[in-house]
């Protein structure tokens, strides 16, 4: 039988003869399709109802639990955890469900975690601010996680330590700006020459555990156990808030089946960096090793909030869920749901942040209200799950003491008042009173003065300039500039000014993106220095923004207002004002023409950029119009090109009698031009109006511009002039005397033509 459209299923569905219609569609392919439409548009009900008919329909055991499942999938994207976990459990009697089977219930576990944490920002009755610190964030891969040892910038102005990079090379993006682009071949990475000498300088100690670190790695690559773990405690010896090392201890524990030992590194990690993914997947795994499969699936599935993309995590949350599932005649449902217990990540952040080293800054007092998870663990017995919509700001937050490592699936709760921000609970149950955040605060202060003590503005200058690095750029070679020094060292030469390593594709790509670690230091601990500095940028941008003084001056051809001007720009001193003129938004500069005597005329005439064309080789072609006239009152030169201070002309007004006179010869004139213009040969005029475009129109106010007709400017770029005959022109502020020259200069073209 033909398949049914969802939409009339839906409509036979909600008719009194559903079960009638679904049981008429013999066709299961067909009613799988329609199921899956269903789930697609969140009309689980119709979905559920497929499934219930189908399971009937069919006795091979196999297809009965491929339905189960099917089913099962559908309940828990409707948010029926409960009901989802009992039709998971029936379908795991017949055979036990592989974790490929479960990926839609790890989805929907996380995925519901997610929204919780979403709706616990959105509660009006609380504001929390996570102060999530391991003592260097400021230094921190954002790969690792841990301390920046041998770092390298990105194209995209992101930092990474070179060997997680190198590791990470199969996802082919950054990790700070998920940019696939800027990524460039593992050979090609070069350590950032000025942030490796400041870190060296600032924190030798923390370089040091992460030395140790690295030789530790490569004892226990070579099976040598206990001395990758004597190297390990020597270095969180050295750096005993690292967390990174903490992890990777956990593990040698592990593999010297020190369980004990590796559950308290891992749960160590997880208190100094309780967003870190990473952490809390090394607990999971601890814990699985153990047998404590309930508690290694509430890792997981933190893990999987914390980061969606982990596969790892997931693939081994499917695991346990499938050991977890294999039936156990009366015990099994509560076995299932205990190992849900989790709170939102959120929630268990508070929890386990509430000590010394890991910080929480509570800015109000907030409501308590009660999570999915921890509702569905309640209700688990008659009372139905949230659906994913309903509202949860309306029931109770319960701060939690961390899970023993025997838990019971509950987890002890209490009340949190108004009264008790700032306190925590001892083992006893009485209150220990501190200000949440200041140990931290301590410690944060103390490290800035510590390295404000030991910064030197000269460690972060421009070696170009020999100022303050303003707008630093890492160069592949792993040298940092300011980009306007380093963009005018490349317009003469593509390499670098300290290696002279060869720069042309990074030329080609110009891809000149701030370095943002060493703008967030220069900004944290020289924000006075930073504030002259910008102060001397902004001067010299609002000089360079001045029309009338210093106004840049291009020595090349005749120009006109109105009229196009294309240039192909190529020497360094041009590619640096085109620049400039881009960057300080006036988008304008004069063109003269070259004078032997003063190096350019005294006219000229001012060129708006319409748009440029760079090339990989540094050079463009630059599209231009001309806009006014001026005259210049006095040529300099700036960085190698040249200048001037200039006025701008304007074309004298007439009025009464010589206004009736100059209208009657501006119609002439045109007549004239326009008959010229017309007895061009075919090919001549093509040309002419493929690089000027067409001659404009004849003006209906002569005088309604300051710059008089714009046909006439026209006329003038296509007449067979010289350059000093068209600049006499150019320089007439009278347009009856201009279009007498034109008619004069039409005149003699015209004998010349006819003789």
């Amino acid at each position: 039988m033909a398949a049914l459209s969802l939409t009339k299923m839906e409509k036979y569905f909600s008719s009194l003869n559903t079960r009638a219609v679904i049981m008429g569609t013999e066709n299961m392919d067909s009613m799988l399709e329609i199921s899956a439409e269903a789930i697609q548009s969140k009309n689980f009900e119709l979905s559920k109802g497929i499934y219930e008919y189908q399971i009937l329909r069919f006795s091979d055991p196999v297809i009965q639990q491929e339905l189960l499942v099917k089913r099962a999938d559908a309940l828990a994207f409707d948010g029926k955890l409960s009901e989802a976990f009992e039709t998971y459990q029936k379908a795991s009697e017949f055979y036990r469900l592989r974790p490929v089977q479960l990926e839609n219930l790890i989805q929907c576990l996380s995925g519901r975690l997610r929204r919780i944490e979403r709706l616990d920002s959105q509660n009006n009755h609380y504001v929390v601010a996570v102060t999530e610190r391991s003592g260097y964030d400021t230094f921190a891969c954002g790969i690792c996680f841990g301390f920046l040892y041998e770092p390298v910038t990105l194209l995209c102005g992101h930092c990474f330590c070179k060997k997680c990079l190198e590791s990470e090379r199969k996802t082919v993006c950054c990790k700070g700006c998920k940019d696939h682009s800027k990524v460039t071949e593992p050979h090609n990475y070069r350590v950032n020459v000025v942030l490796s000498n400041l870190l060296a300088k600032w924190f030798p100690s923390q370089l040091n555990a992460v030395k140790l670190r690295r030789e530790g790695n490569g004892l226990y690559a070579e099976k040598r156990l206990e001395d990758a773990l004597g190297k390990y405690n020597e270095a969180i010896h050295i750096a005993p808030k690292d967390h990174v090392l903490y992890a990777n201890r956990s593990q040698i524990n592990s593999s010297l089946k020190k369980f004990e030992d590796a559950l308290s590194d891992a749960d160590m990690a997880c208190k100094l960096k309780p967003l870190w993914a990473k952490g809390h997947i090394r607990k999971a795994q601890v814990l699985t090793a153990m047998g404590k499969r309930k508690e290694a699936l509430t890792e997981y599935l933190l893990s999987i909030t914390l980061d969606h993309e982990s596969e790892l995590a997931k693939t081994e949350a499917q695991k346990l869920l499938s050991d977890l599932l294999i039936p156990v005649r009366n015990c099994l449902r509560k076995k299932i749901l205990d190992c849900t217990t989790l709170q939102s990540s959120r929630t268990r952040l508070l929890s386990s942040s509430l000590i010394p080293h890991g910080p929480i800054m509570l800015q109000r007092s907030y409501k308590d209200y009660k999570i999915y998870i921890n509702n569905i663990v309640a209700q688990s017995g008659s009372s139905r799950a949230f659906s994913s919509t309903e509202d949860c700001s309306k029931y109770r937050f319960d701060t939690e003491e961390p899970a023993s490592v025997t838990g019971q699936g509950l987890l002890c709760k209490r009340k949190l008042s108004a009264e008790d921000d700032g306190k925590t609970t001892t083992g006893d149950g009485a209150y220990k009173r501190y200000k949440l955040g200041d140990e931290q605060k301590k410690v944060d202060t103390g490290r800035c003065r510590m390295i404000t003590d030991l910064i030197d503005p000269g460690d972060l200058e421009c070696s170009l300039c020999i100022r303050l690095f303003y707008e630093p750029v890492t160069t592949p070679c792993g040298h940092t500039f300011c980009l306007k020094c380093l963009e005018r060292c490349l317009d003469h030469n593509p390499s670098c000014p300290l290696c002279k390593e060869d720069l042309s594709e990074y030329l080609a790509q110009r891809q000149y993106c701030k370095t943002i670690l060493m703008e967030d230091i220069i900004s944290k601990y020289l924000p006075a220095e930073l504030t002259d500095r910008q102060k001397v940028y902004e001067e010299e941008i609002a000089e360079l923004s001045n029309l009338n003084k210093n106004v840049p001056i291009f020595v090349c051809t005749m120009a006109f207002p109105t009229v196009p001007c294309p240039l192909h720009i190529f020497e360094p001193c041009y590619r640096l004002m085109i620049r400039r003129c881009m960057e300080t938004g006036t988008k304008q500069f004069g063109m003269c023409l070259s004078d032997p005597a003063k190096g350019f005329a005294d006219y000229g005439c001012m060129l708006e950029i319409r748009n440029v064309e760079l090339f990989a080789d540094g050079c463009s072609v630059v599209d231009t119009i001309g806009r006014r006239r001026f005259r210049v009152i006095q040529h300099s030169q700036r960085d190698g090109y040249n200048t001037a201070d200039i006025e701008y002309l304007e074309d004298i007004k007439v009025a009464g009698d010589a206004e009736t006179e100059l209208r009657m010869l501006h119609d002439v004139v045109y007549d004239q031009a326009l008959d010229w213009v017309n007895s061009l040969q075919a090919e001549q005029k093509q040309r002419i109006e493929s690089h000027f475009g067409p001659m404009p129109e004849k003006d209906l106010e002569p005088q309604g511009s300051p710059n008089g007709p714009s046909w006439c400017w026209w006329l003038l770029a296509v007449l067979p002039l010289e350059g000093r005959a068209q600049l006499s022109f150019l320089a007439l502020t009278s347009l009856k005397d201009r279009l007498t020259g034109i008619r004069r200069v039409l005149v003699l073209m015209s004998r010349s033509h006819s003789t």
